[in-house]
């Protein structure tokens, strides 16, 4: 899997990692069994510092998706077993909304946050 970072987004440089991790998990691109790039690796790719990925690595260990073993690295757990199919629909017909109002992506992200606490 290819990880991106924007420096110049207002999300920080870990949890734009983390939200590539969590999107690959629940596409199928990043299956239970398969290991992240080495944090040092990464950071080195990225020309980030190398507590950036580890902050996002961990993260993820405590969401339950990757497990983080000295020596063997960070690993994808099994991702939940949810059947996704309405909830990508919902998603799409919010983005369709939102297109349709030309609201900016920042705006639609806070609204969802919101109606997720």
């Amino acid at each position: 899997m290819m990880f991106r970072i924007d420096p110049q987004a207002d999300e920080p440089l870990f949890a734009q990692l983390v939200a590539q991790v969590r999107l690959g998990v629940v596409q199928g691109r990043l299956a239970p069994g398969e290991r992240l790039p080495a944090a040092r690796e990464l950071a080195e790719a990225l020309d980030v510092n190398v507590h950036t990925v580890l902050r996002a690595y961990q993260e993820l260990r405590d969401e339950g998706l990757v497990d983080l073993r000295r020596g063997r690295g960070a690993v994808v757990t099994a991702p939940p077993a949810v059947d996704l199919t309405s909830l990508r629909a919902a998603v799409d017909r919010v983005a369709a909304e939102a297109r349709s109002l030309a609201l900016p992506p920042e705006t639609v992200l806070t609204l969802v946050k919101e109606a997720l606490r």
